[in-house]
């Protein structure tokens, strides 16, 4: 290698490392790690730009437009505290029930807005039953990763695999791993009570409390929410349709978040604008500079060749290990920066001639996603619900995640080794 790769890999790896510790904010290091590049002249300002996938963006900041107007409506904390009533106020069946509930949520939201709008609910239904909020908090984190594993738009690692490979489109998605994530969906529920269902004992008395909620009045504002649905469901229609229209996913969510502004007027756009989330979309922008690096000095299609040599171009090799690899890999660093290194990787390896490259794309999203359940920092939605739950005196521990997230993830990557090798070889 030559002494610029050699700087971009050193540039990479610090950052890496920083951003891992987590003393400095992630966003700080990785725009500071894209900007050393510029500086030290790897990368020309125009070709970091030209790195920057504007496709990934511009779908995150439409859906987090439209769902942080949605939530001011109240419809989500009335759809779990509904949940709960339903359930006749058993822990074990609302346990359940909001792993569901978050599951399918997260596959059309994005997993990290399931979550900030699922725990506070949580918390309100866990203290009138008097029971210990970990499990329902572990087990829809669990789901929101599984949930988001199903769509394109489901999970950061899907939207820049779909925007980068143009036959990854939402149909496709939905059509390769949604019957996977069923079946693992299933499975993990299963578990999940067979784990838990010591903890999840209440009192008559408090069940009884929890059914005498009153449920009127926490919708306050039905037109928002109507304007609200109705732009979510021709943005989800258009999503389905994207590749027959000819439009990048980032253009339909954009197109909805800015025509349920013109709806909902000034006031809500200020709102919108202030619950976005920048410096997620500030990090995902100083990663691809950071990977963009890595691509135009030639480190990436270094690696790729190596892949090729240890699984001998095999399709069905380099699957196993994209899959187990994205699976330890994403338990323990955060998967989008991982992902964000990976797609420049498979695409040289389909360039010299690894065929069917499909499998590895769907190997690469599956072990991304769910090895994020493996530990409390594997993704963004864990740090989001350990973080929520420590601002109400029930922090989440390392250690504790670790202990029932790692033996899960397993058993589900090992499910995805099985669907894996029986539908595509």
């Amino acid at each position: 290698m030559h002494a610029q790769a050699w700087w971009a890999v050193a540039i990479f790896l610090v950052t890496y490392a920083l951003i891992i510790s987590e003393k400095i904010h992630r966003t700080i290091i990785a725009m500071l790690g894209g900007i050393l590049l510029i500086v030290f002249g790897i990368l020309s300002q125009e070709s970091a730009l030209e790195h920057i996938d504007f496709n990934t963006l511009g779908l995150l900041l439409g859906m987090m437009v439209i769902v942080n107007t949605t939530a001011e409506t109240g419809l989500f904390k009335f759809i779990g505290l509904w949940t709960a009533k339903r359930s006749g106020g058993h822990p074990i069946r609302i346990l359940w029930m909001l792993v569901v509930i978050t599951a399918v949520a997260s596959a059309f939201l994005d997993n990290v807005t399931t979550i900030m709008l699922m725990v506070p609910v949580t918390f309100s239904i866990t203290r009138q039953l008097k029971v210990p909020a970990f499990p329902f908090i572990f087990t829809q984190v669990m789901a929101s990763n599984i949930g988001g594993t199903a769509t394109l738009i489901g999970d950061p690692p899907n939207i820049m695999i779909g925007s980068a490979v143009k036959e990854m489109t939402f149909n496709a998605f939905l059509l390769n791993l949604a019957p996977l994530v069923l079946v693992i969906l299933a499975v993990s529920i299963l578990l999940f009570i067979l784990i838990f269902r010591k903890q999840l004992v209440t009192s008559d008395k408090n069940r009884e409390q929890l059914m005498n909620y009153n449920l009127n009045g926490i919708i306050h504002d039905r037109k928002l929410l109507v304007k609200s649905l109705t732009v979510l469901g021709l943005v989800i229609l258009g999503f389905f349709l994207h590749q027959a229209l000819h439009l990048e996913s980032a253009t339909v969510a954009l197109a909805g978040a800015f025509l349920l502004l013109l709806l909902t007027g000034e006031q809500v756009m200020e709102r919108a604008f202030r619950s976005v989330e920048w410096p997620t979309l500030f990090f995902f922008i100083g990663l691809f500079v950071l990977v963009g690096g890595l691509v135009d000095t030639g480190v990436i299609a270094q690696l790729a060749d190596r892949a090729i040599s240890l699984t001998g171009g095999d399709a069905l090799a380099g699957s196993m290990l994209i899959l187990w690899l994205s699976a330890i890999a994403s338990a323990f660093l955060d998967n989008i920066p991982f992902v964000a290194t990976m797609i420049p990787l498979i695409q040289d390896m389909n360039q010299m001639g690894v065929h069917p490259i499909e499998p590895l794309w769907w190997s690469l999203s599956l072990g991304a996603c769910l090895g994020g359940n493996g530990t409390l920092i594997g993704a963004s939605a864990n740090l989001i619900a350990a973080g929520l739950s420590a601002k109400e005196d029930e922090p989440i521990s390392f250690l504790k995640f670790i202990k029932y997230g790692f033996p899960l993830m397993i058993v589900t990557v090992l499910l995805s080794t099985v669907y894996i090798y029986l539908r595509y070889f």
